[in-house]
């Protein structure tokens, strides 16, 4: 390994990636609350994440996860997953792809995407959580269309990244990693792209 690919990532990112935590290894038991799992096997990016709570806190207490990204998925999930121990659902539930890359102290710019699945896992498996238990008031749903289903990408992210500064269509698959399954989406996702580049900047 050169040095320039020595220093590619930092060194909270090369911990989590070769020490990951809370991973969920092989039939291990684990008795979820809350269980929410996003993205296609068939691109290689999975992500099923796994929660326990304390009812009486309304805090979660245990996470586990499994996935099958890349190197900078494993670190962002696994740093994920020590963030929420202790933290209050609604807190978990907002935590955002930024948040993850800030505690990891960044991740390459073409890897900031590779954060996206954990936390979509994670509100997945709170909103699972709220169902089980009675609370489907809490369960916060966007009025958003699904543009990638590959991905599970809608049209409010699209929104978000421009807004986060994506211009181009790279971009935009940067932040969300639409349109890199099938392409399918490609046209209307362009479309969405200078819509809300006219709409906010134009």
């Amino acid at each position: 390994m050169t040095e320039f690919q020595e220093w590619a990532y930092t060194p909270k990112v090369k911990e989590h990636f070769m020490n990951p935590k809370n991973v969920l290894i092989g039939d291990e038991k684990f008795d979820a609350d809350g269980r929410g799992i996003v993205g296609n096997i068939k691109c290689g990016d999975q992500m099923l994440m796994m929660i326990k709570v304390d009812r009486a806190k309304n805090i979660i207490t245990d996470c586990r996860w499994k996935t099958y990204g890349c190197a900078s998925a494993i670190a962002s999930t696994s740093i994920l997953s020590e963030m929420v121990k202790g933290m209050s659902l609604e807190q978990a539930y907002k935590l955002s792809p930024k948040d993850i890359t800030k505690e990891l102290d960044g991740l390459p710019e073409h890897k900031i995407h590779c954060s996206v699945l954990g936390d979509k896992a994670l509100r997945a498996a709170i909103n699972d959580y709220y169902a089980k238990t009675g609370q489907k008031d809490k369960i916060e749903k966007e009025a958003a269309k699904v543009v990638c289903q590959c991905m599970n990408v809608s049209d409010t992210e699209i929104e978000h990244a421009v807004l986060e500064g994506a211009r181009t269509y790279l971009e935009l698959q940067e932040h969300t990693k639409l349109g890199t399954v099938c392409g399918q989406c490609e046209p209307e996702a362009r479309k969405l792209l200078e819509k809300y580049i006219q709409k906010h900047f134009g």
